[in-house]
């Protein structure tokens, strides 16, 4: 691997092999998505206990001050949204002299396999890893799915992630489901987890995570299980405990029901 590949890996995946990305990218294709309307006041309470954020470059130039910036991951597809026809008629919207310009640690790209459009953004995914490679930067491919979220099964995502791993994706993102590691064993790069199944507590949430780190992910790509949280902080934290210091799902609940404690308290003060 080359030294400047090498020196942005190591930017995203840290010493001991774990990753917390924080995803913010969601306006691409919903909008202001709830509590995440003012991208910059999401962000400022979380952003220290984020290892990288996931983010247009719009957004980036906007609410994020470049001398408190977190390593990036830039989010170069899009040109579809939420009213349109199809989420997997997607394209390349930001160049790699963006990136570099923007410094970035590494891209990121949806695929849409098994859509109308997967041979397009497979192509997609292949252009980028070109050009990616050419200078010395990362591209992490998103197994989108669209819609249709039955598709988040083990067969499926293996499927998806093994191709974006073939055609030259350095990281992986891909939703948590049941088998996991029969997603991470057939996939020869680091695998991440998007969100898992819709869930009601904080501690489903804290299982599937620690279900996916014990079945071979690095790390989580988590989004709005974070900041569409009454309390994101504690969420953030008690994330980041399973994930770098290896807590088990009810130690991260106490992790969180203590910082959430704090904070009801200080409201009441």
């Amino acid at each position: 691997m080359e030294w400047g590949m090498a020196n942005r890996m190591s930017k995203l995946i840290q010493s001991d092999g774990r990753c917390l990305f924080l995803p913010i990218d969601h306006g691409y294709f919903q909008g202001p998505t709830r509590k995440l309307e003012q991208p910059r006041k999401t962000l400022e309470p979380i952003l220290d206990y984020a290892d990288a954020i996931f983010i247009t470059r719009g957004v980036l130039r906007s609410s994020v001050d470049p001398d408190k910036a977190k390593p990036i991951i830039l989010r170069v597809s899009g040109g579809t949204s939420m009213v349109g026809k199809d989420l997997a008629n997607e394209g390349i919207t930001t160049s790699m002299e963006e990136a570099i310009r923007l410094n970035v640690a590494a891209v990121g790209i949806s695929i849409f396999v098994g859509s109308d459009y997967e041979k397009d953004s497979l192509l997609n995914l292949s252009k980028l890893v070109d050009e990616g490679e050419k200078y010395g930067i990362p591209v992490m491919a998103v197994t989108a799915v669209g819609k249709e979220l039955e598709k988040r099964d083990a067969r499926y995502l293996a499927l998806a992630s093994r191709i974006a791993a073939e055609l030259g994706a350095r990281v992986v993102k891909t939703y948590w489901c049941e088998n996991f590691d029969r997603v991470t064993g057939g996939c020869p790069v680091p695998v991440v987890m998007a969100g898992g199944p819709q869930v009601d507590t904080e501690l489903e949430v804290f299982e599937f995570v620690h279900d996916g780190i014990q079945k071979g992910a690095v790390g989580v790509n988590l989004g709005r299980n974070v900041w569409q949280n009454e309390y994101p902080v504690a969420m953030i934290k008690a994330l980041r405990a399973i994930i770098h210091d290896n807590a088990t799902p009810k130690e991260a609940q106490a992790i969180y029901d203590s910082i959430k404690s704090k904070k009801k308290k200080q409201k009441t003060a």
